[in-house]
């Protein structure tokens, strides 16, 4: 394994959610501790965003969004299926519901990601060279088909799959919580094919669920990669290079009313673990243990 090439693509989700989020991920990068950043670009403060990505090279993708805050497409805005009662988007748990129920209509879906993507355009002056979904609500039934149509009709490659290799292992995941993922992963496999049929790509491995908020540490990082590596299928091994998306959420906590995507910075926004992740992110001695394991941090426009 030591001669092994790991790209290691370290993505800060949650771009452009609040002033204090967008300056922790910048420190991150400047420090050479993320090498990718995904935008939201309903976010409360997506402008700010898009212009520090500019000022500072970051490598910039789309984290659409359609469970948390409020449409872009202006039409949806008053009068749609992705809407609860007090006028937002269903919330994480509260969309998975609606779309079990068959409440969603997937027309709107596909309305507002196509209003995402234009969004994202005019931030930033381009189309996004990866685009993966916020709390994963790209990979649930019917959605994915929709989600990798506009990624094929935009010409969007690279997308995350988030099956985490050694997830089943981390005894530390509340159950709670380790069955959102599982339902995550399950949600992933049966996307696979719709992803690969539309000509979409994604790192050879995902880490990321179980080194979140207070779970990141150096040795958490450093397992999850050796997890991977270690599961990844023989033909990724023949080759010399694999890639691996980590996904993190590094920032300063929200400080509320400032944040959010509509309706103010949620809890995980506010919480010390945030900084956790920063702090963990920059330590001098998970730098070395990549350049000792031969890891080199890029991005999705690298590969």
């Amino acid at each position: 394994l030591r001669m092994l090439q790991v790209k290691l693509i370290v993505t800060g989700d949650d771009f452009g959610y609040c002033p204090r989020r967008n300056q922790g991920i910048v420190d991150c990068f400047l420090a050479g501790a993320i090498s990718n950043v995904s935008l939201l670009v309903n976010g409360s403060a997506a402008a700010d965003a898009a212009e520090l990505a500019r000022r500072y090279n970051i490598p910039i993708g789309l984290h659409a969004n359609l469970s948390e805050g409020s449409p872009v497409c202006e039409v949806l805005k008053t009068n749609s299926s992705l809407l609860n009662q007090d006028g937002f988007f269903h919330g994480k748990m509260g969309f998975r519901t609606a779309l079990s129920k068959g409440l969603l209509n997937m027309s709107e879906v596909k309305q507002e990601l196509k209003a995402q993507v234009e969004l994202f355009h005019e931030l930033t002056g381009h189309l996004p060279p990866h685009m993966d979904g916020h709390q994963h609500v790209h990979v649930l039934p019917e959605v994915r088909h929709v989600f990798a149509e506009v990624l094929e009709e935009y010409g969007i490659k690279y997308t995350r799959v988030p099956i985490e290799p050694g997830l089943h292992d981390c005894d530390w995941i509340p159950p709670s919580l380790m069955d959102f993922y599982l339902g995550v992963e399950e949600d992933s496999f049966n996307t696979v094919d719709v992803f690969t049929k539309h000509g979409i790509r994604w790192a050879d491995a995902y880490i990321g669920l179980s080194t979140m908020g207070r779970n990141m540490s150096v040795s958490s990082i450093r397992s999850a990669i050796d997890s991977a590596v270690l599961r990844l299928p023989a033909r990724a091994a023949r080759g010399a290079t694999v890639t691996i998306e980590l996904m993190v959420h590094p920032g300063y906590p929200s400080v509320p009313p400032a944040g959010g995507c509509g309706e103010g910075p949620d809890d995980f926004s506010q919480s010390w673990e945030r900084l956790h992740e920063l702090q963990t992110l920059i330590k001098p001695e998970l730098q070395s243990h990549y350049k000792s394991r031969n890891i080199q941090l890029c991005s999705f426009k690298d590969l």
